[in-house]
């Protein structure tokens, strides 16, 4: 990977022992992945340079404030990418983390392997579940799953395992077009229902909690 392809962060933390220990991780991981800004305030993703960064890592709870979800937020309608990296691990708190829009959620127990793969599949706009966020995804039994028609479900699902809607569009006899309707409109369903998924990462959530497809099939 060339230096200008590198994947940048912006990591937001208020203790710095994580705040050291996450930037040794990246600088230890293969290609190096480049901290551009670091701070204890979600002010840190808005200025220069952490504004510009591919991906932002955040903190849930700064200098003993309660969940961020409304910065959490303010970064999602930005278009950020937000990796959630927490001590927190109950089921409700990642849930809402993934129904707001951020890319994955994980718990700082998870620590370096999966943080380091999650930031590059964030990066790169890949899906990506930890293991704390397939057992959310297990257990949860929310009943506002958007109704999907048969072919749409089977759009979504091809999606997932192709790298490409072009490659969906020749498996399955549709345009590129088509294909691209049929996930437009898998999008509004969700976003009717009030979960919003923006991203193919967010896509990949949704579809994981309704059941759609398993985390051992992508």
């Amino acid at each position: 990977m060339a230096a200008d392809d590198a994947i940048t962060v912006t990591l937001i933390d208020d203790h710095p022992v994580v705040l050291a220990g996450v930037k040794h991780w990246y600088s230890a991981a293969d290609p190096p992945i480049e901290v551009v800004a670091s701070g204890a305030t979600v002010e840190t993703a808005w200025t220069p340079p952490g504004d510009a960064a591919a991906v932002v890592v955040l903190d849930l709870q700064l200098n003993g404030r309660p969940p961020v979800y409304g910065d959490l937020r303010r970064l999602i309608d930005a278009d950020r990418q937000v990796v959630v990296y927490t001590m927190r691990d109950d089921e409700k708190t990642a849930l809402t983390c993934m129904d707001i829009g951020a890319f994955t959620f994980l718990t700082k127990a998870e620590g370096e392997e999966h943080l380091v793969a999650a930031t590059v599949a964030a990066a790169h706009d890949l899906p990506y579940t930890p293991p704390a966020l397939a057992g959310a995804f297990g257990a949860d039994t929310a009943d506002d799953r958007p109704k999907l028609s048969l072919r749409e479900e089977e759009v979504l699902i091809e999606w997932f395992q192709c790298e490409s809607k072009d490659l969906v569009a020749q498996k399955l006899g549709l345009t590129p077009r088509t294909v691209n309707s049929y996930l437009d409109r898998v999008r509004i369903k969700y976003a009717n229902v009030g979960r919003e998924a923006r991203t193919k990462a967010n896509l990949v959530a949704r579809a994981i909690q309704d059941g759609l497809i398993d985390v051992d099939d992508l």
